[in-house]
């Protein structure tokens, strides 16, 4: 059984651009290489938008060095790069984006979900990439809703399978480290057993309801389960109905040093970032 470390609250609200009011439930500034290879999580919990002429969005912004994972519940996302990618995400979609060697991105809603308004919910999570691998070319996979194989959970429950495998399911994002990501759903009253690696960083995100962890912790929406890398079970009991993301990695194992949208491993790296994105390196929307 993977122990229970520290519990964790986000801080209050705050936007990002003018269309995602979100809460960083973790990074890496806080928490470091207890993390790794996970970085960063903003959580936009439900919110009613109303019709707009103009979509609500962040314009175009640079990244290099790790990947972003964009998990819409409900509501329209519309993402152009400049690799020429770009689309639109709606519920069940999931966007995994890597930045690498650098990109330039704007999410905005989408066109009719900004004429019709509606309810936006969604996460965003950054994933570190290995020393290895943060020079590649930028890539973008866009994931539809029914290619996630969803498994039933002992106890109750069941896992979308976003990245990683679980119970011989694989998921169909493609990383450049071992690791899993699920979409968790948990009934009220369920008691669900979930196998994860030893050895393995693990993180528990709860997103609406709340959970009782290992029989001795507690969870609430927009809090952060940290457990202690050894041990390969986690046992959680709902008690009312609950969405969460369990995210577990092997540990890079490597410096993580950060600049506002770039994370590389050395302050040289960051500079070097900085002067690419400054002479137009990134490419261009």
């Amino acid at each position: 059984m993977k122990q229970v470390k520290s519990v964790y609250s986000a801080p209050p609200m705050h936007w990002v651009g003018d269309g995602f009011p979100v809460r960083s439930v973790f990074d890496y500034h806080h928490l470091g290489e207890a993390l790794s290879p996970f970085l960063l999580l903003d959580y936009a919990a439900p919110t009613l938008f109303t019709p707009a002429a103009k979509p609500r969005g962040v314009g175009a912004h640079p990244h290099r060095g790790f990947e972003t994972v964009t998990l819409v519940f409900d509501g329209e996302v519309a993402h152009h790069d400049s690799t020429g990618q770009g689309g639109v995400i709606g519920p069940g979609d999931v966007q995994w984006m890597t930045a690498a060697s650098g990109i330039l991105h704007q999410e905005y809603h989408s066109d009719t979900f900004t004429a019709q308004g509606g309810q936006l919910h969604m996460v965003q999570l950054w994933v570190n990439l290995p020393a290895a691998h943060k020079m590649a070319p930028p890539g973008y996979q866009a994931i539809t809703a029914d290619r996630f194989p969803t498994v039933p959970l002992p106890g109750g429950g069941t896992a979308r399978v976003i990245a990683g495998s679980y119970a011989a399911a694989q998921g169909p994002a493609h990383t450049f480290s071992p690791l899993q990501v699920l979409d968790l759903h948990l009934p009220a009253g369920s008691q669900a057993q979930i196998d994860v690696q030893d050895g393995w960083t693990t993180l528990l995100v709860v997103l609406q309801g709340s959970l009782e962890i290992n029989s001795s912790a507690h969870a609430n929406a927009a809090q952060l389960v940290l457990f202690d890398p050894s041990g390969n079970k986690v046992t959680v009991s709902a008690q009312s109905d609950t969405r969460a993301l369990l995210l577990s990695g092997q540990p890079l194992g490597e410096p993580i040093v950060g600049h506002g949208p770039f994370v590389m491993n050395s302050r040289a790296e960051i500079v070097q970032a900085i002067d690419d994105f400054n002479h137009g390196r990134f490419g261009s929307l």
